[in-house]
């Protein structure tokens, strides 16, 4: 952090580069937050806080990205649910990510790509391709979006699968 400027000599932390002007380079994309306070708190809400957005939406265009970062079994006050259960954790992850599609007028038909995070992929791939299966069936996605699984370490011991996904919507369906 040193060689990049970021901690002086005595260790403090140093002034930021100033931003460039509009002359230097083109204005920067709006990134606006994706939030769905009914079933998740905000990450700068927790009691030991963390530096991310549940979501990011931009427009490009007449079309809108929707980036949800990994989202897992948290409930609105920050809270692991359903703790040593993996369906319920998944579940519950399908509804948090359910909310945040909905916060922006989208719907898991809009998922273009899932990355699917599990704490230990060897014992839980079948159950999570069985709940996976079972929910993209009911809603009737044709085409499933792209995914990639991965097992991972989590941000939290008693968390056990955790899910980023990418959604391309109009750029009239904010709400």
């Amino acid at each position: 952090m040193a060689a990049m400027g970021i901690l002086g000599a005595n260790g403090d932390v140093q002034p930021g580069p100033a931003a460039p002007t509009a002359s230097e380079r083109p204005l920067p994309i709006e990134k606006l937050p994706m939030v769905a306070s009914s079933v998740l708190n905000e990450a700068y809400d927790y009691a030991k806080p963390s530096s991310f957005s549940r979501g990011v939406r931009f427009d490009l265009g007449d079309k809108s990205l929707l980036m949800i970062s990994g989202t897992a079994s948290i409930d609105g006050a920050g809270v692991t649910r359903y703790e040593g259960d993996f369906r319920a954790q998944l579940w519950r992850t399908y509804r948090n990510i359910t909310a945040l599609l909905e916060s922006e007028g989208a719907t898991w038909h809009d998922i273009v790509k899932t990355t699917c995070y599990l704490r230990d992929i060897e014992r839980d791939y079948t159950d999570f391709n069985q709940v996976r299966t079972a929910f993209f069936t009911w809603l009737g996605l044709n085409p499933l979006p792209a995914s990639v699984g991965i097992q991972a370490r989590l941000c939290r011991e008693d968390l056990l699968v955790e899910i980023e996904a990418l959604a391309v919507v109009p750029r009239a369906v904010r709400s």
